[in-house]
């Protein structure tokens, strides 16, 4: 037994060490959360890897007196990670899809997106207005939110209410609703209050008709810009608008396209840069092709129609403040 014992160890002192893939991530909790369960999910595929994860604060972790539209910088929470990837500091980051700019840098891709949590807005509440809704909140209540597609979708519903920002990441956001008498109600993501196990403190999950999503939910901060989307009969419909920073202006669409998705052999990777080499498991090609013309289109109907000059008073406003 001892013998056996004894060149076991051998072996293992000897033999290849464990390939380690170092995965970069922000420092806050949530973004911990994600990366935590990302990495649960690859060790279940890759039993022989190990990984590492790198932790690093990011320029909008650490600029929080202002509201991020007025930061002036893209890739906020995405920058420092990049330059690690660059310098082959990291092998992969996990990022919320919303935090990642429009255009990847090159050479850059999205590996994977991991299944989709709820996309919809929640309202969290100030502790004396549990059981209220944005819709009885007393009139002049202060709600938090940094994003402007949220505000400005809400200032449009809910006129009687002040949107304000409020910045930080959602525990700092959630001591500020609880400890300061500011905000009567923050505005943040279903997902993220999910993942953090802070479900009790939703009270009330935001409709498409009161507040739509941004596209990679949780949402996109800068632009007053969202969609909705649902699936129904073999026909996905889109749905998206664009608003004027009160929210006075706004414009909607919605179009609609047959996607049939019958289960097929798994297509492998594609030299696509659109499509961004993702595996989409047991969904055709033409179907993912028509969702992607689907969104095309409609940004092209929304630009026709006058959205670009609603989008660029809103941000000659919002560089103005």
């Amino acid at each position: 037994m001892s013998g056996n014992g004894n060149r076991a160890a051998t072996a293992e002192e000897n033999g290849p060490k464990m390939r380690v893939i170092r995965v970069g991530t922000r420092k806050s909790q949530l973004a911990r959360i994600q990366t935590d369960s990302v990495v649960a999910m690859l060790k279940a595929f890759y039993p022989g890897l190990q990984f590492e994860i790198v932790a690093m604060s990011t320029t909008g972790d650490k600029i929080l007196d202002t509201a991020l539209s007025k930061i002036g910088e893209k890739s906020l929470f995405t920058k420092e990670l990049e330059h690690a990837l660059e310098k082959n500091e990291v092998d992969l980051v996990v990022h919320s899809l919303k935090d990642l700019p429009t255009v990847l840098p090159p050479g850059f891709t999205i590996g994977a997106i991991c299944k989709r949590e709820n996309p919809y807005d929640a309202v969290v509440f100030h502790p004396k207005f549990v059981g209220k809704t944005l819709e009885t909140l007393p009139e002049k209540s202060v709600v938090g939110t940094s994003s402007l597609r949220r505000a400005a979708q809400l200032q449009r519903k809910f006129p009687h209410l002040e949107f304000k920002s409020i910045r930080g990441n959602l525990n700092t956001r959630l001591r500020k609703l609880d400890e300061l008498q500011e905000f009567s109600a923050i505005i943040l993501a279903a997902a993220g209050l999910q993942r953090m196990g802070w479900q009790h403190r939703v009270g009330q999950i935001l409709h498409p008709e009161e507040c739509m999503y941004a596209v990679g939910q949780e949402g996109g901060c800068s632009v007053p810009v969202a969609v909705h989307t649902a699936m129904k009969d073999g026909q996905l419909y889109l749905t998206g608008g664009v608003w004027s920073l009160d929210g006075s202006d706004s414009m909607q669409e919605t179009m609609q396209a047959t996607i049939r998705v019958t289960a097929q052999q798994e297509d492998g990777p594609e030299d696509d840069p659109q499509l961004v080499g993702i595996t989409a498991r047991n969904i055709p090609r033409e179907a993912q092709l028509a969702a992607e013309n689907l969104g095309i289109s409609l940004a092209s109907l929304l630009l026709n129609k006058g959205a670009k000059n609603i989008l660029d008073v809103a941000r000659q406003l919002n560089d103005a403040h």
